[in-house]
């Protein structure tokens, strides 16, 4: 017979509740979860996707609202945007160890080059020239030393007559240090360098040897030996002045020449001029002239000659109007020559010929003044 229902839920809260051991030992009473009166909804549990302690889907609680992200500052030193507050301050800038720092100052942008704004619309000034190298004035002030040298080296030499082995071989030297810096690759078609009189200061050919050899005979001297180049009627006069206690004379070679190469020329002689002797209109003797080694007076021949000075004006004044005596030279070989300029420029020239070595100075440069 069925039990009332009143009396079976009475006898079920009689019974003891079951119990379940744990893992320690002790005893828990075990009793049924209580189901909460308040259930959501099952749609709202489904569109939540969080569980709660029952398993069901409960609906999460809701987020706060967003907040608006804090302003971002652009600035490259950190600091603060003047326009976003007004009083904001500026945030110190720290280096890659965290040490405060300094900003770095901007660098100030160069000015532009001045332009040629003028009214005429004129091409602009056109910049200064560079500066020369320092190669180029050094090997400058190397062959102006080496001219200097070359120039003492030949003093008292009488053109290289009297010179010993010793200064020819100092004069080689010089001379083929100047050569390997010569300044004018193209000698001969320098003409504003190569045109002009030239003064001969040495030489090593053999046929000026008689002339010199009368320039060292006593009471003569050779004043001067020289080179005319006229480079528009391309002819070349080469001429020479003896001089003596009673009178000078003077003598030419004229020719014509031909470019060969860009430093080497062909000479042809066509004609020799004899001028007339000028006589001294005084006769001045030396006191002394060296004759073999031996000092001989000239006292006496000079008290002979003073009664004679009144003579030797007026034979002085009938022989200077005289025109010169032009002998022409036979065009054979003898007076065919070469010629090739090894060094030149605005003071010195070195010429090397069929006959030797020479060495000329342009009438004028400060060079003669050495001699």
């Amino acid at each position: 017979m069925a039990m009332p229902p009143p009396l079976f839920a009475a006898a079920s809260l009689l019974l003891p509740s079951p119990t379940i051991h744990s893992s320690t030992g002790s005893r828990r009473p075990f009793r049924l979860p209580l189901r909460s009166s308040r259930r959501p909804p099952v749609a709202a549990a489904a569109a939540s996707g969080v569980p709660d302690e029952w398993g069901d889907r409960s609906p999460s609680a809701p987020e706060p609202p967003s907040q608006p992200d804090p302003p971002i500052d652009d600035d490259e030193w950190g600091r603060d945007d003047p326009s976003a507050s007004g009083n904001s301050r500026p945030v110190p800038v720290t280096d890659e160890w965290g040490e405060p720092g300094v900003p770095e100052p901007q660098s100030t942008s160069a000015a532009d080059p001045p332009t040629n704004d003028d009214e005429w619309g004129g091409d602009p000034a056109p910049p200064p020239p560079p500066p020369p190298a320092p190669e180029e004035d050094n090997e400058e002030e190397r062959r102006e030393e080496l001219k200097r040298c070359l120039v003492d080296t030949v003093y008292g030499s009488d053109l290289g007559f009297r010179a010993s082995s010793e200064v020819r071989g100092e004069v080689l030297e010089l001379v083929t240090q100047l050569e390997a810096t010569n300044p004018t690759p193209e000698p001969v078609q320098a003409t504003h360098l190569l045109a002009g009189n030239w003064i001969l200061i040495y030489t090593a050919y053999s046929e000026l040897l008689p002339i010199l050899a009368v320039g060292a005979a006593p009471l003569f001297k050779v004043d001067e030996i020289s080179q005319e180049i006229d480079t528009n009627s391309m002819t070349i006069v080469n001429a020479s002045t003896i001089s003596s206690p009673f009178a000078s004379f003077s003598f030419s070679a004229t020719a014509s020449f031909d470019v060969q190469s860009p430093s080497r020329i062909e000479v042809q002689f066509k004609e020799g001029s004899f001028q007339p002797p000028k006589i001294s209109s005084s006769v001045d003797l030396p006191a002394e002239v060296d004759i073999f080694g031996q000092k001989i007076s000239l006292g006496p021949v000079q008290q002979v000659l003073n009664p004679l000075q009144q003579a030797f004006a007026s034979i002085a004044g009938s022989i200077s109007g005289q025109p010169p005596l032009k002998l022409p030279i036979p065009g054979n070989n003898r007076a065919r020559s070469w010629l090739l300029t090894t060094y030149l420029d605005k003071d010195l020239r070195i010429s090397r010929g069929d006959g030797g070595l020479f060495i000329l100075v342009k009438e004028g440069s400060p060079l003669l003044d050495q001699l």
